[in-house]
């Protein structure tokens, strides 16, 4: 019989939650803790899970058009010449920006497992591909997204949303080049002895009609829609709710906790105060609850875009942050919970510590562009 030793670990994880739950339920009360923490969670399912998940569906439809019917190949041709001087990679490169911009972070993978994609690119370029393509993840989500939340503030969010998209772009550029430096520092810079470059003459479509393609394209891109849609719901419902708990305090302070939905400790906010000259001063923030947006992106986007309509309902909000949201938004994407699986299939899970840091400090620039950007032009 296996006989295991009581772990430390354990003895520690039990001792932070008898911590954490006595610090919440002794301030909030044990009833109002878990109405509250039942009422966000459904809250977050209904009002925002849904609403992520049509807009998804939509996207992924419309993406998938633009893929059947060769628009992705004219993008492709005419931002090729880009590539090389912005990210040091192939022009083919271009297909993993396009391909998680209009899905998300894991679309690279199913590109780096084409042998004619892969062997365009030198040993050193292949593990650049997971910060290249995270940082352009659920990209059109994420801004579509955005813009529907601008009937809410009554102000014109196009501008902004496109700010953080260039911001976004900038953020990539450091990570992957930040990257470089260190994978170049590992595997050096020698050329592979073969390289296969795939003249692609014709590109795979559907069979059947016009009509018969446009139906299942749209259809196919749906369903998509729906699967990243479904995939979002843990980290939205997990993580958001842990985070609205240590963001927003009772929703009317002269009578207390009620164990209404988005009811909490704020935690973060105190958090917040302590750096909130330096949040001003990198992104403009005008209030320190704002930094839930950039913490939580790293491990969902799905649940840092849960946040934005209680940001709006406050009326903490602004056209400025929104555009700093939108770039760190796509270019973290919740890349602390892909990034170590997408390196592992790309085959350099050594190189994972690299690569996290690279990515956050591209994600980092890619806000504080954002920003500066903003109040230079808007």
């Amino acid at each position: 019989m296996l006989k295991r030793k009581i772990s430390l670990e354990a003895v520690i994880f039990i001792i932070f939650l008898v911590v954490v739950f006595y610090g919440i339920e002794s301030t909030m009360g044990v009833s109002n803790f878990f109405k509250t923490l039942m009422a966000t969670a459904h809250d977050l399912l209904i009002n925002t899970v849904f609403f992520i998940m049509a807009i998804a569906v939509l996207t992924g439809a419309f993406s998938s058009l633009l893929f059947e019917f060769g628009v992705a190949d004219i993008i492709d041709f005419l931002l090729k010449p880009l590539i090389k001087p912005l990210y040091n990679l192939p022009g083919v490169a271009v297909m993993g920006i396009i391909s998680t911009y209009f899905s998300d972070n894991p679309a690279i993978i199913s590109l780096a497992k084409d042998k004619r994609f892969m062997n365009n690119f030198e040993k050193w370029q292949e593990p650049l591909l997971c910060n290249l393509g995270t940082s352009f993840g659920m990209g059109l989500i994420v801004s579509t997204y955005m813009i529907a939340q601008g009937n809410k503030m009554n102000v014109n969010i196009f501008p902004a949303v496109l700010i953080g998209n260039i911001g976004a772009l900038v953020g990539s550029i450091v990570s992957v080049r930040l990257f470089t430096h260190f994978v170049k520092k590992k595997l050096g810079s020698a050329k592979k002895e073969e390289k296969l470059i795939p003249k692609k003459l014709y590109r795979e479509t559907r069979p059947g009609s016009f009509m018969e393609r446009f139906l299942e394209a749209l259809l196919d891109g749906g369903k998509n829609g729906v699967e990243i849609g479904i995939g979002i719901i843990p980290g939205v419902l997990v993580i958001s709710t842990f985070v609205m708990l240590i963001t927003f305090g009772p929703k009317d302070p002269t009578v207390g906790y009620q164990g209404l939905a988005y009811e909490g400790i704020p935690i973060l906010p105190l958090l917040g105060e302590k750096i909130f000259g330096v949040l001003k001063v990198l992104f403009g923030f005008q209030s320190p609850e704002l930094i839930a947006f950039p913490l939580t992106s790293l491990g969902s986007t799905g649940a840092a875009l849960a946040l934005i309509p209680k940001f709006i309902e406050m009326k903490i909000i602004t056209s400025n942050d929104i555009a700093v949201f939108t770039a760190i938004g796509m270019t973290w994407s919740g890349y602390l919970s892909t990034h170590i699986a997408m390196m592992d299939e790309l085959g350099y899970r050594y190189l994972t510590g690299k690569a996290i840091f690279s990515h956050t400090f591209g994600g980092l620039c890619a806000g504080i562009f954002a920003h500066f950007i903003y109040v230079l032009f808007v």
